[in-house]
C-alpha cells in the first residue's frame, strides 16, 4: 500500500514539475526588439497587462526575381512565454508567437490571404533576436 503511495506521490511531483517548465515567464527585457527570419520581420514592444505591441513585415522572393509583400500590426496577449496576435485588419488569422531564449518561433493559422498578405508571404518559422530594446515602429503604425 505505501509504495503504490510513494508511486502516486513521485508521478505527481512529476507532474507538478513538467507544469512548471511549461509555465515560463517572459520579462518585457527579454520580449522587446527586433526578430528576424531570412526577409521577414517582427518588432515586438511589452505594453504592461500580458500585452504586445506587434509589427510584422514578410517578404516572398518569387522566381521572377521580384518580391510580394506583406506587413501587419497591432497587440497580442501574452501568458507565461507564448503570444497570440490577431492583426487588426485580418481577424481570420491567427499567428503565435513563443518566445525561447534568443529566438521567436512564429506559427501561423490561416493563409497569406487570410492575414492580408502579399501572395506566399507567411509570417511562420524560427526568429533570432537580432537586436534588443525598444523598437522603431514604422510612422503607419503609431
Amino acid at each position: 500500500m505505501s509504495r503504490i503511495f510513494f508511486i502516486l506521490l513521485f508521478i505527481a511531483g512529476m507532474s507538478a514539475t513538467a507544469a512548471a517548465q511549461n509555465s515560463k515567464v517572459v520579462t518585457a527585457a527579454q520580449a522587446n526588439g527586433v526578430y528576424r527570419y531570412y526577409d521577414n520581420e517582427f518588432r515586438i514592444l511589452a505594453l504592461g497587462h500580458g500585452k504586445l505591441k506587434v509589427q510584422f513585415d514578410g517578404v516572398y522572393h518569387t522566381l521572377a526575381k521580384s518580391v510580394n509583400m506583406g506587413s501587419a500590426t497591432g497587440e497580442a496577449t501574452i501568458e507565461g512565454n507564448v503570444a497570440t496576435f490577431v492583426p487588426e485588419d485580418a481577424q481570420t488569422c491567427k499567428i503565435t508567437l513563443t518566445f525561447l531564449p534568443g529566438k521567436l518561433v512564429v506559427k501561423q493559422d490561416g493563409q497569406d490571404f487570410d492575414c492580408g498578405f502579399g501572395h506566399n508571404v507567411n509570417s511562420a518559422g524560427m526568429y533570432r533576436k537580432i537586436r534588443g530594446g525598444k523598437p522603431k515602429f514604422d510612422s503607419r503604425f503609431k
